[in-house]
């Protein structure tokens, strides 16, 4: 959750727009002034390619996959390399089998081009997710948490995200168990700026994640 790098254009505008809206958030938001998540300009292949790796991983066994794979293809993975490769050579590596045919399908599906990066700015979220969620190994909420790290999209909400609903729970809730429904209805508050409001429910959370 560090601040180092760009902020995003539209960040303190969101801020203010969510102070303004949220009582609750304006509280939370003034508890880390200063922090936001910076723009990244890591590519959308080998964006989705470490995802697709880090899935069920630990944290160090998905950073030594990883760093084996950038070996492999001598720099950061792309379309070209993985699909030079064949699932054996991803096996040797350390890549499990069905996370290695999930990795040819990424790269089948860019080369292909039925997923398109150079179109997304012209397509809507739901049009994005839907694109993604055709590559084997990607859902919903993969696909979303591309949306707002790598897009930078500012509208997202992770319905599926078990950090917001508890942070959702304990900050609105008296830390009872709460619906999609009910926090979808309370996020209302948050549009246009649903990223930004979910990344200060994440925040939220860390300091009790370390505690």
């Amino acid at each position: 959750m560090a601040s180092k790098g760009t902020k995003l254009a539209y960040w303190d505008e969101a801020v203010e727009h969510l102070k303004a809206n949220d009582r609750i958030l304006n509280k939370i938001i003034q508890q880390y002034e200063g922090e936001y998540f910076a723009a990244t300009t890591q590519g959308a292949f080998s964006t989705l390619a470490r995802s697709l790796i880090s899935v069920q991983s630990s944290e160090a066994r998905a950073n030594q996959v990883w760093r084996n794979l950038v070996h492999l293809c001598g720099q950061q993975p792309t379309v070209q390399c993985i699909s030079a490769r064949t699932v054996e050579q991803l096996l040797a590596i350390g890549i499990a089998k069905r996370k290695a045919g999930n990795l040819i399908d990424l790269a089948d599906h860019f080369e292909a081009r039925t997923v398109n990066p150079k179109k997304w700015s012209k397509m809507s979220d739901q049009e994005v997710i839907n694109e993604l969620c055709q590559i084997r190994g990607i859902g919903a909420w993969t696909a979303q948490m591309f949306l707002i790290f790598n897009l930078h999209r500012p509208n997202i909400l992770p319905l599926e995200d078990a950090r917001l609903l508890k942070a959702v729970s304990k900050h609105y809730f008296s830390g009872e168990p709460v619906s999609r429904f009910e926090v979808r209805e309370l996020a209302d508050n948050w549009q246009p700026w649903q990223t930004v409001a979910t990344w200060y429910m994440w925040r939220s959370m860390l300091d009790d994640a370390v505690a």
